[in-house]
């Protein structure tokens, strides 16, 4: 039977029903340039853990997945960048099976999370819809798991450069709760208000009450918080709008497809903003780790009271 490595510092936390945050990896290796995504890494975990709650960085190494990273491994999956294979829910076992190094998306984050016991994860937005995806049914697996895993995922919404309505519309027919946090508007990644509305608006203790009460329900179903980019750092819409229009001109010029879409997309946006929107992307990543270091205190303070 295969294990999960899961780190000292993540496991103790786990066993002592303490805070845990789990991050992806896809962002280190796809998401942002070398050294962005390194630095990038260790200050979101450097957040969660000045919350009291401990991170847990999730990738595959050489086959091995793990939970937890060292600086090292951190360190590796930056300077590696897109030669990391890009590991949704239908590759893990096949980079597994082969020893390889994959970068955890949204989706492949909550399956091993959960299977680590772990409730909560960070990331900076969900995949989604894309663009044209009524006719190309391009849809990301992101949405599926979060009907099946029961994770919380802590979130600025889905990425701009997707169809956000879509994607709102389809996270309902799959029976997904969505939330927002100190808000009822669903973010739009680089902007606080994407003009589609949330179910609920939430604080970190009621989030906390809302997954607990998802647990014990036995749902299956994951929960999707919203987190507003700080004001500070929203973009000016008709920029980004402008941006993600030629970017995705481009990209269907060129022919890219599948899991190389998103990358791309990302790059040629940050290119035409001249750095703005990674700027923002990084910022927001910050801001939703905090967020989720918030809703895993009260979530374990619940548990703990539980236990008594």
């Amino acid at each position: 039977m295969y294990n999960i490595s899961i780190s000292e510092e993540v496991s103790n936390a786990i066993n002592s029903s303490s805070p845990v945050v789990a991050l992806e990896s896809t962002i280190i290796s796809h998401g942002m340039p070398y050294p962005n995504n390194v630095e990038t890494a260790c200050e979101v975990e450097d957040i969660i853990r000045s919350y009291g709650a401990t991170p847990a960085t999730i990738a595959i190494i050489k086959g091995v997945i793990k939970v937890g990273l060292s600086k090292q491994e951190l360190i590796y999956l930056g300077k590696c960048g897109t030669e990391v294979t890009k590991v949704s829910r239908r590759d893990i076992s096949a980079v597994v099976a082969s020893k390889l190094d994959g970068a955890t998306t949204v989706s492949a984050t909550m399956i091993i999370a959960r299977k680590a016991g772990i409730n909560i994860f960070a990331t900076g937005g969900i995949g989604g819809v894309h663009r044209g995806g009524e006719l190309s049914l391009d849809i990301s697996a992101d949405l599926q798991e979060l009907s099946r895993t029961p994770v919380m995922v802590v979130c600025s919404g889905v990425k701009s450069i997707l169809d956000i309505g879509r994607t709102r519309e389809y996270l309902e027919t799959m029976g997904v709760c969505v939330c927002g946090y100190n808000t009822f508007d669903f973010p739009a990644f680089y902007n606080s208000v994407s003009g589609y509305k949330v179910d609920y608006n939430i604080d970190a203790r009621l989030g906390a009450d809302i997954l607990n009460t998802n647990q014990q329900l036995n749902l299956n179903s994951g929960i999707v918080v919203g987190v507003p980019v700080p004001p500070s750092y929203e973009m000016d819409r008709a920029v980004i709008d402008q941006a993600i229009s030629n970017a995705i001109d481009n990209q269907h010029k060129l022919n890219i497809v599948g899991k190389d879409i998103t990358p791309y997309l990302l790059s040629a946006i940050s290119k035409a903003t001249e750095g703005a929107s990674l700027a923002t992307n990084i910022h927001l990543i910050k801001n939703n780790a905090g967020v989720a270091a918030q809703i895993a205190v009260e979530y374990a303070k619940l548990i703990k009271n539980e236990q008594r």
